[in-house]
């Protein structure tokens, strides 16, 4: 198996600190990034104490966001869309796989809805902000309180995939594999971020109505 070096930004936070912890138990070696280092290695020490008493291979450390991404091969983009592009500037990422996670949403009375960006997503602000490293959305759907949960695999759901190189899909495609048990799913071009990241509030809303951990699987693959 392939393992990297994945800096999670935006790692303190509940959905960064489950998928780090889903990567780490398989092997991989993550770095929590975070504004504060001495949050990060908090996070990262709660983290990592849970992978080893379940038998997980990966070192867990943390870093303030910049000095993590500077330090790994794959940045997972795990932060809120307010502050998004003035962090993602800040960021060493040219020759990197960047994972974009972000989902821009907002909330009023209505419930949760998906942000009007535009001709753009999340994923496509970080690919131009980075035009040396290779942007991949994925990761939208999971819930936070599944990926910390106990079940070994979130295998009623699927990772879609979307981006521009097939080298970084395939990254985030195997990286899936530690979340939901097998491989993810290409779902095309970076510009269908504009569909993934807004369906989020779909889910949410259905949490909401049925009290579940709703996720997306694709039928007929």
């Amino acid at each position: 198996m392939t393992t990297y070096t994945i800096a999670v930004i935006g790692g303190t936070g509940p959905q960064g600190k489950g998928l780090a912890y889903r990567w780490a138990k398989h092997g991989h070696t993550v770095v929590i990034g975070s504004r504060a280092a001495e949050k990060a290695a908090g996070v990262a020490s709660e983290v990592a104490e849970r992978v080893a008493a379940e038998g997980g291979a990966g070192a867990v450390s943390g870093l303030a966001n910049a000095d993590a991404a500077a330090a790994a091969d794959v940045v997972a983009l795990v932060v809120p869309w307010d502050g998004h592009d003035s962090l993602v500037a800040t960021l060493s990422l040219a020759g990197k796989t960047v994972i974009s996670c972000v989902n821009p949403l907002g909330f009023d009375k209505g419930g949760p809805y998906g942000l009007v960006l535009g001709e753009t997503s999340a994923a496509e602000s970080a690919a131009a902000l980075a035009p040396e490293a290779a942007v991949v959305g994925a990761f939208h759907h999971v819930s936070a309180v599944s990926l910390w949960s106990d079940a070994e695999y979130l295998d009623h759901e699927d990772v879609l995939v979307c981006g521009d190189s097939a080298d970084a899909k395939a990254v985030a495609i195997t990286l899936a594999e530690a979340v939901v048990g097998r491989p993810g799913v290409d779902a095309g071009a970076l510009r269908l971020a504009r569909q993934l990241e807004p369906l989020t509030a779909v889910l949410i809303s259905i949490n909401k109505k049925y009290k579940v951990r709703s996720g997306v699987r694709v039928a007929g693959l």
